[in-house]
C-alpha cells in the first residue's frame, strides 16, 4: 500500500520512541533539545551502519588505515584548518519574540516564523560554531581547549605519524569514526542536525596531479555504499557544489543528497581540498608534512580527497528509506525492509509456547545461534503480534520452535519481506542463514 512521504517523518519518529530506536535525552527532566540516546535495537543499527562503512573503507582495502584521534584539541589546531575564523553562521534574532534563527535557513528573510512579525530581525552577525571549554583546574584563555567540530583535522595532523608507522604512499587513506561537536543555532529534523553527532570519514592523500581523478572516483564510490546496502535509486542524487557556495579548502565538492520528507538534503560530502590542510598544520606547527620518495627523489605536499559521512544522519536516512506499510489479511503491517547487513538483530527465536517443554529447546537454538548472530528472544504474546514486532524492527528471520520440534528436532524460519515459511532441521539450521546472512 506504501506510505504518503510527507507522513514518514512523524511514523518513523514515533517507531523510534517505540520500538527503542531512538529516546529523547534526559527525557525523565523535560528533555534536552537536540541531544538524543540511542535505545537497545537502535544502538545496534548504528553500530551496523558504522561497521559497514570501516568494512568498505578499510577492512576491504589495502590503501586504507584507521585513526582514533581525540576530542580536545588546542586552538592552533583550529586557526590552522581556519576554524577560528571561517567556522560561522549567520545569526538573526527576533526583535518582537527573542527568537533566534540562521538568516540563510529562513524560508523568508522578512518574516519571523516564530510570531509571524515581518521585518523584526537584527542585521545578521557570525556566530561560531565551535564549543570552547577549558583544560585544567584555571580558567584563564592559556587554558583554551576545543571540542572538535569534525574528525578531519586529526588525520591531517597525524599524517606523518601515520605516514611513518604504516609505511603507506600516495594514494593512501586514513579513516576515522567518532564524535564532533558544533554548536547549531538551529537545530532540528529530529537527527538529522544535532549539536553532538558522530561522522565517518576518510582523507585520501594522493599525487597532486591525480587529485581530479580520485575526486571522481570517490564521488562514485560513496554513491554505491548506499545503493549496495540497499537505498533506493530514487533515494539518492549526487549534486555538484557551485563555485559560489565551495567551503574556503575545496577546490570541488559533491554532495550525496537524500529525499528527505522535508526535500533534498546532505547525506555526504566529497570534497577536494587540495593541499591546503597539511600546508596550514605544516606553517602554523613548524613541521613539515610533505610525502618523499626515496626512489625518485621526489618531495610534495599531497592533496587531499574526504569523503565525510554523518553515522547518525544516514542511520536515520536508512530508516525512512526502509520504512513501509502493506496490508496483510485486512491489517496494516509496518515493516523495515532494512537490508539484513543493517538489520539491528539478525535473527529473532520466538518459542510458539510459554510452556516449559518448549523453552529448553528454544533457549538451546539460542545458544547455537547467538555466536553467529545478534539475536533477539521473545515468548510473550501471540506468535502472530511477535512477528509483527520484529517486522517493526527489520529483523530479516524468525525462527519458531513449536510442539513439533521435540519429534522432529526442526524449526519454522520465516522470512520478513515475503513472510514465506521454511522447515528446518536444527542441525541445518546455522548453514541455512548463513547463506542468506552473508557479509
Amino acid at each position: 500500500m506504501g506510505v504518503n512521504k510527507e507522513e514518514i517523518f512523524d511514523k518513523v519518529v514515533n517507531l523510534s520512541k517505540r520500538r527503542g530506536f531512538i529516546f529523547q535525552s534526559a527525557e525523565i527532566y523535560g528533555g534536552f533539545r537536540s541531544t538524543y540516546d540511542y535505545g537497545p535495537v537502535g544502538v545496534l543499527l548504528l553500530r551496523n551502519v558504522k561497521e559497514q562503512w570501516w568494512r568498505s573503507m578499510v577492512q576491504l582495502r589495502q590503501d586504507v588505515v584507521g585513526l582514533d584521534a581525540a576530542i580536545l584539541s588546542p586552538p592552533s589546531v583550529w586557526e590552522a584548518s581556519g576554524h577560528l575564523t571561517n567556522f560561522t553562521d549567520p545569526l538573526v534574532d527576533c526583535r518582537e519574540c527573542g527568537s533566534r534563527f540562521r538568516e540563510d535557513k529562513l524560508e523568508d528573510p522578512n518574516t519571523c516564523p516564530s510570531c509571524g512579525q515581518k521585518s523584526s530581525f537584527t542585521e545578521a552577525r557570525q556566530f561560531n560554531l565551535m564549543f570552547k571549554t577549558h583544560a585544567g583546574p584555571v580558567i584563564d584563555s592559556a587554558a583554551e581547549v576545543y571540542l572538535r567540530p569534525e574528525t578531519a583535522q586529526g588525520m591531517f595532523t597525524n599524517f606523518g605519524n601515520v605516514l611513518n608507522t604504516s609505511r603507506k604512499k600516495p594514494p593512501f587513506g586514513i579513516a576515522q569514526i567518532g564524535k564532533s561537536f558544533r554548536n547549531e543555532i538551529t537545530p532540528g529534523n529530529f537527527v538529522f542536525r544535532t549539536r553532538e553527532f558522530e561522522q565517518m570519514e576518510m582523507e585520501y592523500f594522493v599525487p597532486p596531479a591525480e587529485s581530479d581523478e580520485w575526486f571522481e572516483y570517490w564521488c562514485g564510490e560513496r554513491m554505491n555504499w548506499y545503493l549496495n546496502l540497499g537505498m533506493k535509486t530514487e533515494s539518492l542524487r549526487l549534486r555538484v557544489h557551485e563555485s559560489d557556495e565551495l567551503s574556503h579548502y575545496s577546490k570541488a565538492t559533491s554532495d550525496i543528497e537524500f529525499s528527505f520528507p522535508w526535500g533534498w538534503d546532505e547525506l555526504e560530502g566529497i570534497a577536494n581540498r587540495t593541499d591546503f590542510d597539511l600546508n596550514q598544520h605544516a606553517q602554523i606547527s613548524g613541521n613539515k608534512l610533505e610525502y618523499n620518495d626515496s626512489g625518485t627523489g621526489e618531495r610534495y605536499v599531497p592533496h587531499v580527497i574526504e569523503p565525510a559521512a554523518g553515522a547518525t544522519r544516514t542511520a536515520m536516512a536508512f530508516l525512512m528509506d526502509a520504512y513501509d506499510e502493506e496490508e496483510v489479511n485486512g491489517e496494516v503491517r509496518t515493516v523495515l525492509k532494512l537490508d539484513h547487513r543493517l538489520s539491528p538483530y539478525k535473527v529473532a527465536v520466538l518459542p510458539l509456547s510459554k510452556k516449559d517443554e518448549l523453552i529448553e529447546p528454544s533457549k538451546q537454538v539460542l545458544d547455537l545461534l547467538q555466536p553467529n548472530w545478534m539475536c533477539d528472544y521473545d515468548q510473550t504474546q501471540a506468535i502472530g503480534r511477535r512477528y509483527r514486532r520484529q517486522d517493526e524492527i527489520g529483523t530479516p528471520y524468525c525462527v519458531t520452535i513449536d510442539f513439533e520440534t521435540i519429534e522432529d528436532n526442526a524449526v519454522t524460519v520465516r522470512e520478513r519481506d515475503s513472510m514465506s515459511q521454511d522447515r528446518i532441521s536444527i542441525n541445518e539450521l546455522v548453514d541455512y542463514l548463513s547463506s542468506r546472512l552473508v557479509s
